[in-house]
C-alpha cells in the first residue's frame, strides 16, 4: 500500500479540505471545490505529489 503522509498531515489536508469545499458551496467560488482533491488525498494517504518530490511526512505502515 502506498502511503506518504503521516497523521497530522492526514488530518490537515482533510480539515482544509473540507473548510474549502464549504467556502465554495457558500460563495459559489468554484476554486474552493479544489477542496475536494485535499479531502481524498487526506482520506487515502497518498498525495502524488509528494512522490514527484520525494516528501514523506512521516506515513508508518503496520506491515513493515
Amino acid at each position: 500500500m502506498l502511503c506518504n503522509q503521516g497523521k497530522i498531515d492526514r488530518a490537515l489536508r482533510i480539515i482544509a479540505g473540507g473548510a474549502l469545499i464549504v467556502w465554495a458551496v457558500m460563495s459559489g467560488n468554484v476554486f474552493g471545490y479544489a477542496g475536494i482533491i485535499l479531502v481524498i488525498t487526506g482520506a487515502v494517504g497518498f498525495c502524488p505529489l509528494y512522490a514527484l518530490l520525494g516528501i514523506d511526512s512521516g506515513c508508518k505502515l503496520k506491515n513493515e
